[in-house]
């Protein structure tokens, strides 16, 4: 057993684990000096002046932490106005070219229908032509055999 003025170091029984220690402090004297204080005595006295500083310096946090919030909420306002008026703009421009693609069908469809039609009417008037001819013909054989 180790001995210090106020402290007694007793060693008890080995173990496989460790070692083991009892630490016994000397009791407290009554004419014993306090060395240390726990908590300060002397407190600060906070002055009119410095509570103003205080909350004037937190009013001041709270109206920036304010202008901030306001501020993120107007870039995330002006960014949902800009995605929509990109989608506008996107939505517009496909109603138009779809618009137009159908206009250049539907030319397309009539210049092939015209087409069509006169390519029939020639060959109508090629098959009345003939059928004149033959009857021609025709009339011309039966006023020969006559």
């Amino acid at each position: 057993m180790a001995n210090c003025d106020d402290i007694q170091v007793k060693e008890l029984n080995k173990r496989a684990s460790g070692q083991a220690f009892e630490v016994i402090l000397s009791p407290s004297t009554p004419d014993a000096k306090v060395e240390f204080l726990l908590s300060p005595n002397r407190k600060r006295e906070t002055s009119l002046d410095e509570i103003k500083k205080k909350l004037e310096a937190a009013e001041e946090r709270r109206r920036s932490y304010e202008a901030d919030v306001l501020k993120h909420l107007a870039e995330k306002r002006e960014h949902e106005k800009e995605v929509i008026q990109k989608a506008i703009e996107e939505s517009c421009n496909f109603s138009k070219q779809a618009q137009e693609k159908l206009n250049q069908k539907m030319e397309a469809n009539k210049e092939n229908r015209s087409a069509r039609m006169a390519a029939l009417n020639e060959k109508f008037k090629e098959k009345d032509k003939k059928l004149q001819e033959v009857r021609k013909n025709k009339e011309a054989i039966k006023e020969t055999e006559n």
